[in-house]
């Protein structure tokens, strides 16, 4: 008989003022550890639902640990995103990553971790390698729709990038201060004025530099070693985690030892899957998250 699903919410301080929310599920307690980050305008939630489905609780079931985070501001982390919001993605990168990987060491021990991430995510796990990529072990990468830069030019990416993310989305925060997505229907959760401005910088500039002293995070990552990457996109993912443009970011960081999936119905899926429904459609348990759990059994 299998053992029952067990959740538990973990709470990370970073500074005085901010608390990191970090959601445990597994059935094994000795499970392999893995790390779940979640994307620009999301939360935590985009990897579990009420109900128990989801990325989460599915590789919780097969036996690993599974810690997700939501990321400064968002879903139960404290305070909330608004108008005072001063952080930014360098405040991501340089400490709630660090914060999140020590916890997860501080209870699971010195072992390899596995990270997964979904979207904008994967950015900023590979921010933080550039830099720091010998501080944790990490046994192996999973991404879903990641992507940095987005080079495609379609009527879809003028509307949802050109108009509504920039333009709209410069406006808004000019507006209230922070960029109110769930408000506006944009996104799951808010951004930082600051998260917006950078992320927005990455997106539309081809090289990947720091916006303080021009720190080449693609040039760096190239000439670390890196863990072996699973990349997977959705067939109908039509602009936000593009094929071309998910390629476009393992070519720029040269990941060697990486494989790229995209999951549809031409490859033998049973969906083509888009931006979200890639993580949260009940099929996806038995296309993507399989890849997923084989990929850190065979690399852990």
């Amino acid at each position: 008989m299998s053992q029952s699903l067990c959740q538990e919410s973990i709470h990370v301080q970073v500074n005085e003022a901010d608390r990191l929310h970090l959601k445990r599920f597994y059935t094994n307690p000795k499970g392999i550890p893995l790390f779940l980050i979640h994307g620009s305008i999301e939360n935590g939630k985009i990897f579990y639902s009420s109900s128990g489905k989801g990325l989460a609780p599915y590789l919780a079931k097969e036996g690993f640990d599974v810690f997700v985070v939501d990321l400064r501001g968002r879903g139960k982390s404290v305070p909330a995103i608004d108008k005072h919001a001063t952080h930014g993605l360098t405040n991501s990168i340089e400490e709630d990553i660090p914060a999140i990987a020590n916890k997860i060491k501080e209870i699971k021990g010195d072992v390899p971790q596995h990270w997964v991430s979904h979207s904008w995510g994967g950015v900023i796990l590979l921010a933080f390698l550039a830099k720091h990529s010998k501080e944790f072990k990490v046994g192996s990468m999973v991404f879903f729709a990641t992507k940095r830069h987005i080079s495609i030019r379609t009527l879809r990416r003028f509307y949802l990038i050109d108009m509504m993310w920039n333009i709209m989305g410069r406006y808004m925060v000019w507006k209230n201060g922070f960029l109110p997505a769930l408000k506006i229907k944009m996104g799951a959760d808010n951004e930082s004025a600051r998260c917006y401005k950078e992320t927005n910088a990455w997106v539309y500039e081809p090289k990947w530099l720091d916006w303080r002293d021009r720190f080449d995070y693609a040039a760096a990552l190239q000439n670390i070693s890196l863990p072996p990457i699973l990349s997977i996109t959705g067939a109908g993912d039509k602009v936000l985690g593009h094929p071309t443009d998910c390629q476009y970011l393992l070519n720029e960081i040269k990941a060697n030892n990486a494989e790229f999936k995209i999951v549809g119905k031409k490859s033998g899926n049973l969906q083509d899957y888009d931006h979200i429904n890639i993580l949260t459609h009940p099929d996806a348990a038995r296309d993507q998250f399989v890849m997923t759990r084989d990929w850190i059994l065979s690399h852990n």
